[in-house]
């Protein structure tokens, strides 16, 4: 019976432990994402790009072809179901890969997945998406940036993809893909809890000169500086 009594007591602190550290994390993001970076202000309108969300997930979406880059060459158009080379801009984001080929709906969710993501135990992903056009809303706000900004925002997007020898992005071949016109490739650093597909837009807004949260893990820290 002692060592039984041990045994939960040891359980018990663990779990107040990590009930204190998930609630600790929370306050803190929810208090670093209130912190607004402000944005350049001598900037030219030169190009249009946007800033897409999913109600969870925020994607930052280029001109698929611009004088700065063509996205086309790099993000091939192939490697989307449709394949066609008609489209006008492209949304990319970045994230963990189990939770983007291996969890289509939250009700797929496994906790393995999510421990490992926590930790950043597992690999992660660049997801891409074709777009014939944009329709504002509250979902997709438009921002007007100079092309030294956009060129700055370019690198920092490029550099997130794994990049092979000859310069191509390396396609990752999967069923998972979620429309007709989106694709996945294999990308440059791991998720977790301090770095979230929302902490890496926020980080290119901030790379672009643009208005931004000090750091946050949701899609909310960074809309909210823009509705």
């Amino acid at each position: 019976m002692p060592f039984l009594k041990k045994v939960l007591i040891s359980v018990v602190k663990v779990i107040g432990y990590f009930s204190l550290t998930l609630l600790a994390y929370g306050m803190i993001a929810f208090l670093l994402s209130k912190i607004t970076i402000e944005g350049e202000q001598s900037a030219k309108d030169d190009v249009t790009i946007y800033l897409l969300t999913n109600g969870v997930h925020t994607d930052i979406v280029v001109p698929a072809i611009s004088s700065q880059m063509d996205w086309l060459e790099v993000v091939k158009p192939s490697h989307t179901t449709s394949a066609t080379k008609q489209y006008s801009y492209l949304a990319i984001s970045w994230g963990d890969k189990g939770f983007y080929l291996d969890t289509p709906t939250w009700a797929d969710l496994k906790f393995s997945t999510a421990f490992k993501a926590a930790l950043g135990l597992s690999t992660s992903a660049m997801h891409t998406t074709y777009y014939y056009n944009m329709v504002e809303s509250e979902n997709c706000i438009k921002v007007s940036i100079s092309l030294n900004q956009y060129k700055r925002l370019t690198e920092y997007l490029k550099n997130s993809f794994k990049i092979k020898e000859n310069g191509d992005f390396i396609h990752i071949k999967t069923r998972s893909n979620y429309t007709t016109t989106d694709a996945f490739y294999e990308a440059n650093g791991r998720y977790s809890l301090f770095k979230t597909c929302n902490s890496w837009a926020n980080t290119g807004l901030k790379k672009a000169g643009q208005k931004a949260a000090l750091w946050t893990a949701t899609d909310t820290g960074i809309f909210e500086k823009y509705n």
